[in-house]
């Protein structure tokens, strides 16, 4: 019997500069740690149980990421504005809406969007940096353009990931990927010559993005080329192609969701 039948979708949104990632752990600040301290204060107990759609690491920001939400009672719509208003000013819930008990937030993603956000050229006010990296250089964006067409589809990314990941799967599908001018670019504090690496996929190996997103700014400056790209995706060496981008740069921009599961 399910001890906790009411089950809720809900979306979200945070900047990650202040905090170790998604997941809890002991003796730091991270996202789950502080929704659930709000959830215990507004609902005046502990007994519900919260688990994410994406683990973040840390430094890592979400414009639309979700989580859902166990516990033994219903909750009405007025609950969004009571969490809102003691969360802190980096951390939004957008909204929520029950689903039903088949409803799973891992296996019911139907994919993700990351984004890493660039700028190149002359450094830019460090107040932008908070979703925006520097790179040094003036790579080609037409060949890292071209570089990035190699990772769409069904790669084993062995080479793009965190070495310390325990896994023995490292194949991973990449739905879409490209690379476009930033969407504020030249307003504000954003300098015009800032851009977005746009990558979907249902799911992504740790600092997967990352280094995919450094191994083509390395290709752009001639630190490695086209055949490189292309044999570290076939390769059965577990040496990281790239050292991972700055993890500030990185958005988890959205999460969809199968339909009629959320």
């Amino acid at each position: 019997m399910q001890t906790r039948p009411f089950t809720y979708l809900f979306y979200l949104q945070y900047l990650g500069l202040r905090y170790h990632g998604w997941q809890k752990q002991p003796g730091v600040k991270t996202i789950q740690s502080s929704l659930e301290k709000a959830f215990r204060y507004v609902l005046s107990h502990e007994d519900f149980t919260i688990l994410g759609a994406s683990r973040t690491d840390t430094g890592v920001s979400c414009n639309r990421g979700a989580f859902e939400l166990f516990l033994k009672h219903e909750i009405s719509p007025d609950l969004l504005d009571a969490l809102n208003s003691i969360l802190s000013s980096d951390i939004r819930l957008l909204e929520f809406h029950p689903v039903p008990l088949t409803f799973n937030i891992i296996q019911d993603v139907a994919w993700k969007e990351y984004r890493y956000h660039f700028a190149i050229g002359e450094k830019f006010h460090p107040f932008a940096a908070g979703n925006l990296t520097f790179f040094e250089g003036i790579p080609d964006l037409d060949l890292m353009k071209k570089g990035a067409k190699l990772f769409v589809g069904k790669h084993d990314f062995r080479r793009f990931c965190s070495v310390d990941k325990v896994t023995d799967d490292y194949v991973r599908e990449v739905y879409s990927l490209e690379i476009f001018q930033h969407a504020q670019a030249g307003s504000g504090l954003i300098p015009e010559k800032a851009f977005t690496f746009s990558v979907k996929g249902k799911g992504f190996l740790r600092y997967q993005v990352r280094i995919m997103m450094a191994a083509l700014m390395d290709l752009g400056l001639g630190k490695i080329t086209l055949e490189d790209l292309k044999n570290a995706l076939d390769s059965d060496q577990t040496s990281s192609i790239s050292v991972a981008a700055p993890a500030n740069g990185l958005v988890l921009e959205m999460v969809e969701f199968k339909k009629n599961k959320g």
